[in-house]
């Protein structure tokens, strides 16, 4: 199904803007840790119409106009995590009580697709769903999916809700 919208990137501007060449956007606005700082703003405003949280410590992203809360998330070429940041990384570990604990606690995700820079789809998907995928092993042990996973769940959603 399509996505539910796009952000979209004009490189060339980007590249004047940052004095950085056009293949240096492309490969920091790909990289889901530095762009997605960037990613979560344009997505509080333009799509949520809400604002960021109120500091980076919170068990999620933004806080939409209706006060419901949302994690958003860049998938990369390399996937995405559904479980809270701090699980992943090194020397963290994935608590999957905790993780069920915070579907509990969010409306849902925003899921942005940052390797398609500069045309980057987003989807919005209902925390009911992620906990689904979780409940049917979907997610794998530790909630990373391959980026073509992701694309697959997402489209295997829209098309059983159509």
């Amino acid at each position: 199904m399509s996505p539910s919208g796009y952000l979209e990137w004009d490189i060339r501007q980007l590249s004047q803007a940052l004095y950085l060449t056009e293949n240096e956007v492309r490969q920091y606005f790909t990289d889901g840790r530095r762009v997605s700082f960037l990613v979560e703003r344009r997505i509080a405003r333009e799509v949520l119409h809400g604002q960021m949280a109120s500091d980076e410590g919170k068990p999620y992203d933004v806080v939409d106009s209706k006060q419901q809360k949302w994690e958003v998330r860049s998938v990369t070429k390399h996937g995405v995590y559904f479980c809270p940041s701090y699980m992943v990384g090194s020397g963290r570990k994935f608590n999957g009580k905790g993780f069920e604990e915070k579907l509990k606690a969010i409306a849902g995700y925003v899921i942005a697709d940052v390797a398609s820079f500069p045309s980057v789809p987003y989807w919005i998907i209902p925390a009911s769903v992620v906990a689904m995928w979780w409940k049917n092993g979907e997610l794998g042990s530790i909630t990373k999916v391959t980026r073509s996973k992701a694309i697959w769940l997402i489209d295997g959603w829209h098309e059983r809700s159509d």
